[in-house]
C-alpha cells in the first residue's frame, strides 16, 4: 500500500510540474519579451525614412516598450498566480 501512494504522490508532483511548465501565459510572456527587446532595440535610432512615415512618431520604440511590458506583466503573473494541476482537489467550506 504505501508503495501504491509513494507512486501516486510522484504523479501528482510530475503533473504539477508539467502544469506549471506548459502554462501558456509562459509561452505568451517569452515571446513578447523577446520580440519586444528586438523592436525596442530597432526603434532606438531609426533612420529618416523610417520617422517620415511614422509622421515623426518613434514607433518602433513605443511598440517596442508596450511590448516588453505586456510580456513582463505575463511572467510576474505566472510568478504570483502559478498553475495549479488538471484535477487537484479544491477546497471546500463548510457554509455553516
Amino acid at each position: 500500500m504505501s508503495d501504491l501512494h509513494k507512486e501516486v504522490s510522484e504523479l501528482e508532483r510530475k503533473s504539477a510540474t508539467a502544469a506549471r511548465l506548459f502554462d501558456i501565459r509562459r509561452i505568451i510572456g517569452g515571446l513578447f519579451v523577446v520580440y519586444g527587446v528586438i523592436v525596442t532595440i530597432a526603434g532606438i535610432s531609426p533612420s529618416d525614412a523610417d520617422l517620415k512615415k511614422a509622421e515623426g512618431v518613434h514607433i518602433n520604440l513605443w511598440t517596442g516598450l508596450a511590448m516588453l511590458a505586456l510580456g513582463l506583466f505575463f511572467l510576474i503573473w505566472m510568478k504570483l498566480r502559478p498553475a495549479e494541476a488538471p484535477g487537484a482537489p479544491v477546497e471546500e467550506t463548510d457554509a455553516g
